[in-house]
């Protein structure tokens, strides 16, 4: 309605009653709206899950943990594998403490280092097989000799870690000595690293002939000694095929091999033992760690019946066994049958005595020193041959006077 309409004197008494301000009502809301429903049910749905999930979990870590259908009870849950001279209740013992607890409950990596510390094992492999099963693997350790310790007997590995005898086994390898328990393993290491090769070089040097070692001296990290038997001559000769014929064929000889070359120096003993025995009848040892020298019977400790020093001859692998044995028919060329001494004509025996050590020089560097020595060797026979001239010379014209 348009107030042009009314008089202007009703509108001014109106005025106040109309137009004065209004107090402002409060209004009330509901504090359940239907987006409050929603929220609140989308919260109490969600802890439920929760609370499930919470139960479901503590049921299944008590049963994974606690249920006897998880639990390691009997022996026979362990299974082991590999195993051939390591026995299974030696195994069984390291799971001992595990008896009755559930197999998540085990150590596996303690249980695998525990495994390692029994000599045989080389390695262990530990794992679970659920609900309830343990699953080992063992590899056991190669032994490669014997070894002995005073009157014991026992294996010995490439590592050098000593091993119990197993009562059911058989093994036929070399005697190894030198070597004791209380060594460091570092030590024992080495040696045995230094016997392997020795092994795998005489073997490509001849098949099978580690068979005819029967002992090896690991005493010093730098000298392989080993004892070998059953060597034949390959070279034959008159002087080698006597000495066969009292049993030195068969005799066992000690070897220094040093620490490197055993393939050569071994087939330096196969090829020359002839022609020792033929210089210095029985071979006891011999010595092949100086370069292209073979030194024989270095380790005698009887020389001789005699108090004189042991005789050392010198000569290149070229030259007669002998030295001095072509001068022995022309000690006395012209004298009669009585004045030829025995002790003259046994003057080479004494070089060949079993009693004295020979020295073999094989390289050809020292040639000027050798030949000096049979120079000087050789002037001392002349002179005794021509003494020995003039001797029965003077002898024949005794008898012409008489």
């Amino acid at each position: 309605m348009d107030a042009d309409a009314y008089p202007q004197e009703v509108l001014a008494d109106e005025e106040p009653k109309y137009l004065r301000r209004q107090k402002p009502l409060e209004i009330k809301r509901r504090k359940f709206g239907k987006k409050a429903w929603k929220t609140y049910l989308r919260v109490t749905f969600w802890s439920v899950i929760a609370l499930a999930a919470v139960a479901t979990s503590y049921a299944l870590g008590h049963y994974m943990l606690a249920s006897p259908e998880m639990a390691l009870i009997h022996s026979d849950q362990v299974q082991v594998a590999g195993n051939q001279y390591v026995p299974r209740s030696r195994v069984l013992e390291m799971f001992t403490a595990d008896r009755n607890r559930s197999v998540l409950r085990i150590p596996l990596d303690e249980r695998r280092r525990q495994l390692e510390t029994i000599p045989w094992v080389e390695q262990a492999t530990v794992r679970r097989a659920l609900p309830n099963r343990i699953e080992v693997e063992v590899v056991e350790r190669t032994p490669i000799a014997f070894l002995r310790e005073g009157s014991n007997l026992a294996l010995v590995d490439v590592h050098g870690v000593i091993l119990d005898r197993p009562l059911k086994a058989n093994f036929h390898f070399p005697v190894i000595t030198g070597i004791a328990a209380d060594m460091p393993i570092e030590d024992r290491e080495l040696r045995m690293q230094m016997f392997a090769g020795f092994t795998q070089q005489v073997e490509a040097a001849r098949a099978g002939a580690m068979e005819q070692v029967s002992e090896v001296d690991l005493t010093e990290a730098k000298d392989l000694r080993a004892t070998i038997s059953g060597l034949q001559v390959v070279n034959t000769s008159a002087g080698a095929s006597s000495n066969d014929a009292w049993g030195n064929a068969d005799a066992p000889i000690v070897v220094h091999f040093g620490d490197s070359d055993f393939q050569g120096k071994y087939l330096t003993v196969r090829n020359d033992i002839g022609q020792w025995r033929a210089a210095a009848g029985r071979v006891e040892s011999v010595d092949l760690r100086f370069n292209g020298e073979a030194v024989v019977n270095p380790d005698r400790t009887i020389l001789a019946l005699k108090n004189d020093p042991p005789l050392i001859t010198v000569a290149p692998k070229a030259a007669a066994p002998h030295p001095v044995a072509p001068t022995q028919p022309a000690v006395h060329p012209a004298a009669p049958a009585k004045s030829a001494t025995p002790r003259k004509a046994a003057t080479p025996s004494k070089a060949a005595a079993p009693a004295k050590a020979t020295k073999v020089v094989k390289a050809t560097k020292s040639a000027p020193a050798k030949t000096a020595a049979a120079k000087t060797a050789s002037a001392k026979t002349n002179s005794a041959q021509h003494n020995a001239s003039k001797s029965s010379a003077r002898h024949v014209s005794s008898q012409q006077q008489q």
